[in-house]
Order: C-alpha cells, then structure tokens, then sequence
C-alpha cells in the first residue's frame, strides 16, 4: 500500500451531500477486482451523458459540460473536498480504489460513512474529517482561487490553506502508523511472518497428528 506523510496538491469539488458509493463507482464496474483501471469511471454517472460499461472506451464518451471534475481548472487535482456523510451507502471497496487511481490522495469532509472511512485508510487514502463551518471555508476559497492547492500533513495532523490557515484534524494513532509507513493489514501481518513461521513449527513439533492429512 501506497504510504502518506505530506501532500501538497490541488483541490477539486464533490459539493453534494450524501454522496453513495455507487455515484462514486457505478455498479457495472465491480467485476474486477484488481483495483486499478477504476479511475476512468470515477463518478460514471455524474462525468459522463451516456451510460458507462465496463472496458468501453471512455475517449469518445460525451462529457457531462457541468461537471466539475471536466473543467480544466481542476485537472491534475489530488484532493476531493465533500460533503457530509461521503460514500454511504453499499460497502463496495472499489470506491476509494476508484478515487485513488483516479489520482485522488485525500479526501475532506464534515462526515464520511464507517465503511467507506474503514476502507480508505486500508487503501492509502486519507478520509480527512472538519467542521462544516472549515469545510465551508475551504469551498468558499477554492470557488474564488483557481489553482487554489492545500498542505495536508499526517503527521502534525493539519491542513493548510495557500493563505496560512490551519486546520487540525483528528485520527486513529494506529491507522495514522499504517499510513504513514503504507501498511495493509497483510503488510502488517507479514511483519511477524518470523514469529508465524516458528509457531507453526513447533505447533507440527507438538502435534504431529493434526497435520497427517494435509498435502
């Protein structure tokens, strides 16, 4: 898994409420299991006029002309600003593949559902939450300031505006360990493979009987 220590990127706007995971990746899209190749069908829905299928061709497609993340001023943008209660609905783990490998490394909002929250931290995405009153700043100062770039550091726990306000926020100490050193839950694992490996020879030494069965 990809770590996070510092980012300093461009902002782009998700400015909906409730925003579910299947406007997040639309449904058609879950056959694979890979987690890469999902960025292009990134917010099908909303970015597209037509309706996406899985493998098309998104070159051609007509562009929905009102949809933020097509106006050029936010190309290249590595940090989503939302609203409350981002990525509820279905547990689909594809969402935050979805954004990360459309680019994106952070995500902040006033609330995110548990699962979606859960599933971004295993998947090197930071879910960063604020007050709705920052939120609103941080809206408000992108809208006016094309370009407009924040600092987020794990860390110190903060996030910084072009003009010098910061802001803090909140996490778990162990996923901000996991994080920041790009642990997945088998990376973690396998940092006690050792330890693993000299219990399961003794556990054969101890008991020889219950492994006569397996090949």
């Amino acid at each position: 898994m990809k770590s996070f220590t510092q980012l300093t990127g461009n902002a782009a706007p998700m400015d909906r409420a409730n925003v579910d995971t299947d406007m997040i990746i639309p449904k058609q899209f879950l056959k694979s299991i890979k987690r890469s190749g999902f960025g292009k069908n990134l917010f099908d829905e909303l970015r597209y006029l037509d309706e996406g299928q899985p493998d098309q061709d998104c070159a051609g497609r007509p562009v929905n002309p009102d949809f933020p993340l097509n106006h050029s001023r936010y190309q290249g943008a590595t940090i989503l600003l939302a609203r409350e209660n981002f990525g509820c609905g279905s547990s689909r783990e594809h969402a935050p593949w979805a954004l990360d490998d459309y680019g994106f490394r952070c995500v902040i909002a006033p609330s995110f559902a548990d699962i979606f929250y859960n599933n971004s931290f295993k998947n090197g995405l930071l879910p960063i939450v604020l007050s709705d009153e920052q939120v609103d700043v941080l809206f408000s100062q992108m809208y006016a300031s094309e370009g407009y770039a924040l600092t987020v550091d794990l860390e110190s726990q903060s996030v910084t505006t072009p003009g010098g306000d910061v802001f803090s926020f909140e996490v778990d100490a162990f996923r901000k360990h996991c994080l920041l050193n790009g642990f997945d839950d088998i990376e973690l694992t396998l940092q006690d493979a050792e330890a693993i490996r000299v219990y399961e020879k003794g556990r054969r030494e101890s008991a020889p009987w219950l492994f006569g069965a397996v090949k």
